[in-house]
Formats: structure tokens, sequence, C-alpha cells
């Protein structure tokens, strides 16, 4: 049996002894029929209290597989920082309604010259926790629970859907319900950024639009942005990672990359006057069963459509039998629309129907334009090197893409890498190879006439002819100068080959540092010389 160390007891034995009697016992925190254990309530409440004086000196609540020990570590709290207005103190006797943790206290406080006893009753903690059971069972489920199972399957199904993969937050699906006074929801779905998974579903387009341009105005205040987000009028699924620490999300990185058994789907509405809850009603639950069922059934029938290249003007009506059918109705007929016109608004408002930065276009005489539309704006971009071992484990792991054969020489395979989200490194894979492949790797002069400054333009060419731009760097940058020099070294020791690495996990932990798991995929390429591209200088031509 642990004791404690001497030190420690000589450290207690100096507390001054009072003529009380303390209350101690172990006991499960949600005791009650309506209740779960397995609910935000679960653990154990470990309580000690003054008998004498009434007052609750300590009060821990842990998991329920904690040892013995942690009923003493409460107990070592209420003796020496008790809960206020107690003072420390020693009491003369201890009262348990445990006899293994009579036994335990009488072995580990031996030296403390406090009598520990048994009693089947303790007055007052049963008290308490009859209080703290009424407390639990006043509180209202997060969900109905005549549909809180069916509700999870289908947020589940739509976790399994993944429509973030080709919907982005503007593309919104119209759900026409007309019943429980809801005529059309308006479906956003987040998660393209690989970010925040979820689907938000307004009550109406105004309220939509509010929010958006709420955003775009006060991007840079955070105070407006919440007030922007609590002035929604939505009901929301979103997802989250299970493990209820705290834990930085950095740590947790992409959710899309974690099993099922680690999400959680959460619940909810926002009302400019309720505020956030993240508790469903019996008829909100219904409505978000109906809008999920009808949203999973036009994604499985369209998905192919959806994730096309535009964004189609699509409908499709539905007949959803409802969980628990009454004698007013067995079931509800939906219909499931595309709005790309809204769409078009939405981008248009953010200014994503066209580029105006300063490295937006470039003319010169062979190319009237430099495209910029591949790599994601918010990507990691490093120059460097996979040695030829990793290389054979990305050859067999990843999507592969070859050229030739490569003779290996120096330390490895002169590399880009570009880190994103997954979902959107999986649209930069696509969109290359519908462009038949990366043919070439090359870095061109580039000038900005209004400013002065000249650049190094990273370029990737595809086998269809095309350039797109996958990096701007100052000439005098000293840590580009000199990455540029380790580049040319090695693509002269590889015969001009190189390659080009697509990796996910931008959110997460290995951000800036992916591991061969997060790398997506390798194209590899010929590194051009820019005579040998020809192009010239790039002159910077802003886009109007």
């Amino acid at each position: 049996m642990t004791s404690f160390n001497r030190s420690t007891s000589r450290r207690l034995k100096k507390l001054t002894q009072i003529p009380s009697v303390w209350e101690g016992d172990r006991r499960p925190l949600s005791s009650s029929q309506t209740q779960p254990r397995d609910s935000e309530s679960k653990g154990d409440c470990i309580l000690w209290v003054d008998g004498s004086q009434g007052v609750v000196r300590g009060m821990d609540v842990v998991g329920t597989e904690t040892g013995p020990e942690a009923v003493v570590r409460t107990l070592m709290r209420a003796m020496e920082h008790p809960h206020s207005p107690a003072k420390p103190a020693r009491p003369q006797r201890i009262v348990v309604r445990d006899r293994e943790i009579q036994f335990y206290l009488r072995g580990v406080l031996q030296d403390l010259d406090i009598a520990i006893d048994y009693a089947p009753e303790l007055p007052l903690i049963d008290e308490l926790f009859r209080s703290f059971a009424e407390i639990l069972d006043s509180q209202i489920p997060d969900l109905p629970p005549q549909y809180a199972q069916i509700l999870q399957e289908k947020a589940f199904a739509i976790w399994q859907a993944s429509p973030w993969e080709f919907l982005e937050e503007q593309q919104i699906l119209s759900i026409e319900i007309n019943k429980w006074d809801v005529n059309k929801l308006y479906a956003s779905v987040m998660g393209m950024l690989g970010m925040e998974y979820g689907i938000l579903l307004y009550r109406s387009e105004e309220s939509l639009k509010r929010f958006r341009a709420a955003v775009l105005r006060d991007e840079e205040s955070q105070g407006r942005l919440e007030e922007a987000f609590l002035k929604q009028d939505c009901l929301f699924l979103t997802f989250e990672h299970s493990d209820d620490t705290d834990e930085d999300e950095e740590g947790i990185g992409d959710l899309a990359e974690l099993p099922l058994s680690e999400i959680d789907p959460t619940f909810g509405n926002i009302h400019p006057l309720e505020g956030l809850r993240s508790v469903l009603y019996d008829e909100e639950a219904l409505v978000v069963f109906v809008a999920l069922e009808s949203l999973n059934r036009f994604i499985r029938d369209h998905r192919r459509q959806l994730d096309g290249d535009s964004f189609p003007s699509l409908s499709r009506r539905y007949r959803i039998s409802l969980p628990q059918p009454d004698e007013s109705a067995k079931s509800v007929s939906v219909t499931v629309s595309t709005m790309p016109e809204l769409a078009a608004e939405l981008e248009e408002m953010a200014g994503l129907d066209g580029q105006d930065e300063v490295m937006g276009e470039y003319d010169s005489p062979m190319f009237h334009s430099l495209r910029d539309d591949l790599i994601p704006e918010d990507s990691f971009l490093s120059l460097g090197v996979v040695s030829w071992e990793m290389l054979e484990y990305l050859r067999q792991g990843a999507t592969y893409h070859t050229v030739g054969e490569i003779t290996q020489v120096g330390d490895g395979l002169p590399v880009i890498l570009i880190q994103t989200s997954r979902p959107r490194a999986k649209t930069v894979i696509e969109n290359l190879e519908a462009a038949g492949g990366l043919k070439a790797i090359c870095f061109n002069p580039g000038a900005d006439p209004f400013d002065g400054n000249h650049y190094d333009l990273g370029l990737l060419q595809t086998q269809n002819g095309e350039l797109f731009l996958f990096g701007e760097f100052l000439d005098d940058d000293p840590i580009h100068v000199e990455a540029r020099k380790k580049w040319n070294r090695r693509c002269k020791n590889t015969k001009g080959y190189c390659g080009l690495i697509i990796a996910k996990g931008l959110t997460g932990s290995a951000r800036g540092n992916p591991q061969l798991r997060d790398m997506m995929a390798l194209f590899e390429a010929r590194s051009l010389s820019p005579k040998d591209l020809g192009i010239g200088t790039l002159q910077l031509v802003p886009q109007l």
C-alpha cells in the first residue's frame, strides 16, 4: 500500500486538529435513471464534508477507473487548502460508508492520529448527492431522446458522404420542407478549407447574405465577427474531435484524417434573440432530420454533377418517412435544389470571381497570361529534396506519375513541396491529372514595373502546355537564393529530373513538416532553365 512520505506526514501533523467529524465518500456523479453513464456527467464525485460545521471542505470529479489514491488526494486538499470559509485543519474523526475506503484510509493515515470509522449512512453527503441528482435530472438533453440515435446516424452519413470535398460554402442548396413553420432551409457546407466541417441550415436567404456581408466587412474585428456570428438565424450540424480534453486544435490536425470513432457530431441552433445553444427541441430535431436525410439522398443522386467544374442547376423531390410518425403525418415531401445564381452572387460579394492582386497575370511575347489558379493561396511551399529511400516509399504509397528513368546521384530527388488541406490537395492532384500530368518545373525572371522589384517566379508546366504560377520570390531574398543554388546543383546531379509533392495537413501538427503519410501525390518532371522555356522576363500587368 502506498503511504505518505515522512516529510508529508510531519507537515500534515502540524495542522491544527479540530474536534470535528468529517464525512467522506466517492459516488458516481450520475446515479439517476435519465442520465446515462456515458453522458457528459460521467465520472465519480469525491466529497469531504465537515459534518460539525456543515461545510464542504473538498470536492473532486475523477474518472471511474481512477484508484483509491484520489480519495486521499481530495482529503489532503480538504485539510491543507479547503474551500472557503473553512480554514486549514486536521479532523479528529472521519466517517465513511465504504469498508474498502475505510481500510485503505486506516493504512494511509495511521500516523496522523485520525480515527477512521464506518457508518452505513452519511446524512449530509446523502443530501448533497440528492441535490446533484435533481440538477442532472432537470437538465435538458442535447437531443430529444426519441430522435438522438437517428440524428447521429444521419450526421455520420453526411460525414462519410463528405460533401465539402466538392461543394464550397457559397454553393448553397435549398431544402423546401413546408412543415413545422419552415418553408425553406438554405444549406451551406463547411469544410472545403480543411478546418471546420459541418452544415449550416439557414432559415432565410436574407440571414445567410447578412452574415456573409458582415464577415467580409468586419473580418479584421474579432468583436464584430462574434456579434455577426450570433446574429445568424440557422440550425447547424458540426463535427468535432471526440476527445473532450482541452487539447489545442493545432495538435489534432485535419478532422478528415481521423477515424470515424474519433468524430463527434454536434447539433444546435443560432438565433439573434437566443444566441447559440447546442440543444435541439422536438420540432427542430425533426426539421434537421428531414434536412439531413434529403441532403444525403441529393448528394448520392447528383454527386457526379456536383463534383464538376461548374455548379449546375439541379432539383429533386423526395418523400421522407418520419422517425416517429403520428396520425397527422407519416412522411413529408421535400425538394432539394442547387442555387447557382445565389452562389454567383455570393462569389461576387466575396470577390472570388476574379483576382486583382499584385501577381495576378503576366504578359509575355509568347503567353498572353500566366495562370495562378492551380495552387491554393494559403499553401505552405518549400524547395527541398527527398531521399532516394523515401522516394521508393512514395512511389508505393502515394499517387505517382513518372517521366523517365532517374539516375540516383547525390542526396536525393529535388522537389517542390506544396502543403495544403486534404480537400484542396485532392483538387490540385485532379487538375494536374486532367491536364495530362506535370511536364516541367521552372524558375523564370519576373519584374514589377510599378515598384521596381524583380522576382524569381516558380512555374509549373503541364503536359497540355499551360503554365501555372506556384511561387513568387524576391531576387534578393537570401534564403531563396541559397535554396535555388541547392536546387540547381541537385537538378544537375539528376540530369534535370525533379518532382512536385502535394501534401495534406496544413492545419495540423505537421504544418510545414509533412510526414510520409501526409504526402498524397508525387509528380516527376524535368527541370527547365529560363532559356529552355524561352519566354523572357515576365512583366506584371494588373488584372482589372
